[in-house]
């Protein structure tokens, strides 16, 4: 039988792009066992695709740590009999595992990050849109020899989104009353991601003001969380969701319901995706052109100075503002943001 393993172990981001692909592989290729090695934390997501799709958790600051962790990873991969390996990270870690199941007789195939076009597109004065990451997951299945495979996924969940009485029994529903809901995630790992403190308590504000719409805001981590918290105290219809929820799979069911996103270049976006949740996403040092614009997210709702030359300042964002002033989160208007939401309101 044919038995894909897929190689994939972070960012939190890419590896949820891998989510549409692998859904449409495994319904369009039923007799296919897929099974996908990851960090721990994407177990629950997926669980939910189809049931020739299993997954591995592998912690590699733990049982898996370092060289002797490597080969013990390589050693239980052997163990699964598979036939082919897709390499959708191309890091020193999958280097070295696809070259030991290369040397065992398997077809390995690899994704290629097209670093080079990167850099052309960083330097060049207008700006053309990169191959995204799925499309360069779909390649290294097409070099498996998948090659009618294409990405159909919708969503993981039904029209009208998750059950939340089964994954949230405690989410009491009636206590948020408003027509509309709405997650916000304001966090990002880089400063040139992140939109300014001041510019986001404004969108807070207009969108609070409303009195019909429920701001649920989501981050993670102790200082996030505490911060989170602080913003929620001082609206009345603001909801800090930090240490309520119990896993990505609880927090991907509460946003199924909300009829927009609001969140930077980050991971958030791309959950949002995978519930068919229309995201508003905020761009500053990095751009949506670049590959990593959510699954089926629209060019119109990615909110950009498209006017300033000095972005992108790289792919991921991580490079210290030219100016020191981040004019590329601060020219973007609230009243922007907030009309680019309400779209979605009515």
């Amino acid at each position: 039988m044919t038995h894909i393993i897929v190689l994939r172990f972070s960012a939190m981001g890419d590896v949820l792009m891998t989510v549409p692909v692998i859904d449409s592989l495994a319904r369009q290729y039923p007799d296919v066992r897929i099974t996908v090695v990851s960090r721990p934390w994407a177990k629950p997501i997926f669980e939910q695709l189809p049931k020739n799709v299993k997954f591995v958790g592998v912690d590699l600051h733990g049982e898996y740590a370092g060289y002797k962790g490597l080969n013990l990873i390589g050693r239980r991969l052997l163990a699964l009999q598979p036939s082919h390996i897709a390499d959708l990270h191309d890091v020193l870690r999958t280097k070295w595992l696809r070259l030991r199941l290369n040397l065992a007789g398997l077809h390995v195939e690899h994704i290629n990050k097209d670093r080079r076009a990167r850099k052309t597109f960083i330097e060049a004065p207008v700006k053309e849109q990169q191959r995204t990451a799925i499309e360069k997951y779909v390649e290294v299945f097409h070099r498996l020899g998948f090659t009618d495979l294409h990405v159909d996924f919708r969503s993981l969940y039904p029209e009208g989104g998750a059950d939340l009485s089964a994954i949230l029994p405690h989410f009491d529903l009636s206590a948020r009353p408003e027509r509309y809901w709405v997650g916000i995630a304001p966090f990002a790992a880089h400063q040139g991601k992140v939109y300014p403190r001041a510019q986001l308590e404004e969108v807070l504000r207009q969108l609070d003001s409303r009195g019909d719409t429920r701001l649920f805001l989501f981050g993670a981590g102790k200082a996030e969380n505490e911060d989170l918290d602080a913003l929620a105290a001082r609206y009345t219809h603001v909801e800090s969701m930090a240490g309520k929820l119990q896993g990505i799979n609880e927090e991907l069911a509460l946003i199924s319901h909300c009829k927009a996103m609001l969140t930077m270049d980050s991971s958030n976006m791309h959950l949002a995706s995978l519930a068919a949740v229309p995201v508003v996403s905020i761009w500053g040092a990095t751009h949506p052109l670049g590959g990593f614009l959510g699954y089926r997210q629209s060019m119109e709702d990615a909110l950009q100075c498209a006017d300033l030359t000095c972005r992108p300042c790289s792919i991921y964002g991580h490079k210290p503002c030219l100016f020191g002033d981040y004019r590329c989160m601060t020219g973007i208007a609230p009243e922007r943001v907030v009309a680019q939401i309400e779209k979605y309101l009515r």
